[in-house]
């Protein structure tokens, strides 16, 4: 697999290809909407406590509903994402890849409490560090994935850029074949990094390391798909 992407199958037989996010985006993400909710605390805070004890009553009571309802309202009512989330790039589906509903937002929300013991999130941690989608105690119970959101991932558009064709040096395996293509098909979409990261585990194919491996896969890539330097 490249990089953290997992096919899945909708209800509708339609395949897709979703790129689970790991723990440090999601920890930025949350750190994030944290920020917001200290703010708006703030703020309420001015607004109440010239109203003595009722007004810290209901003060109580919006921190309390913006704790819990705010991780729910955005990722029910804008594709999944709060403002961190949407900052990272990152949303909630249904793990089939379908928006996440009003009942699955509750149970991972609710559940944070739990993924938060013993402090700072430690059982969360544990649990995505041990399954391969990274899923938090929250996500398994209300059935999750937190993935990019490619529409908003910058790094350029999904295809095989327009290199010039080259013919594979040796004899590849079908499976090898298509781990070249869906590279150059998807290396775009990757960070720099990540992109060398990868091309780099080809050197001894390539004879080469950095943006020239990428280079170098893009064109065996094009080779591979039947792209002929007459077709150019």
């Amino acid at each position: 697999m490249l990089d953290t992407t997992r096919p899945v199958e909708t209800p509708e037989g339609i395949e897709l290809a979703l790129r689970v996010a790991g723990p440090a985006v999601r920890a930025l993400a949350w750190a994030i909407d944290f920020g917001i909710r200290i703010i708006i605390s703030i703020i309420l805070l001015f607004i109440f406590i010239g109203l003595g004890g009722f007004g810290i009553g209901i003060l109580l009571i919006f921190i309390f509903l913006l704790e819990w309802f705010y991780p729910v309202l955005f990722e029910v009512y804008q594709q999944g994402a709060t403002p961190g989330k949407r900052r990272m790039k990152i949303k909630v589906l249904h793990e089939i890849g379908t928006p996440v509903n009003w009942s699955a937002s509750m149970i991972r929300n609710l559940l944070r409490t739990v993924d938060f013991l013993p402090f700072l999130y430690g059982f969360g941690l544990m649990t995505m560090l041990f399954n391969q989608d990274f899923k938090r105690i929250g996500d398994l119970a209300a059935g999750t994935v937190v993935v990019y959101d490619e529409e908003l991932l910058l790094g350029g558009k999904a295809g095989i850029p327009d290199e010039p064709p080259l013919t594979m040096p040796v004899t590849l395996g079908l499976e090898e074949q298509q781990a070249i293509i869906n590279f150059a098909d998807r290396a775009q979409q990757l960070s720099k990094e990540r992109s060398i990261e990868l091309a780099n585990i080809v050197s001894p194919l390539t004879g080469e390391t950095g943006e020239a491996a990428i280079k170098h896969l893009y064109q065996l890539a094009n080779g591979l798909i039947g792209i002929r330097a007459t077709d150019r």
